[in-house]
């Protein structure tokens, strides 16, 4: 344990923001699978509307600094592919 109390406030601060960090994630893996089962199922307007609500999460994401911009640009990328792929 720390005995500075910068580093004790840095401590609570870290676990924070993981869990928010946590949470963002979570909701980018949920949008991102809903999209790949729409995209099996094949009903066009549910898979644009779950690709677009997919392609949203990660744009904020990497607007709140949870996943880098060229990871978020691979993914959209793939799950674009996909899309493409079950047309």
């Amino acid at each position: 344990m720390a005995n500075i109390a910068s580093q004790i406030k840095r401590n609570r601060q870290t676990v924070k923001l993981h869990a928010a960090n946590q949470g963002v994630r979570s909701e980018l893996k949920t949008r991102i699978k809903k999209a790949v089962d729409a995209a099996a199922t094949g009903d066009a307007a549910s898979k644009d509307e779950a690709f677009r609500a997919a392609q949203k999460r990660l744009d904020t994401a990497v607007s709140k600094g949870v996943v880098h911009k060229r990871t978020a640009a691979r993914r959209k990328s793939r799950l674009a592919k996909r899309m493409n792929a079950s047309a």
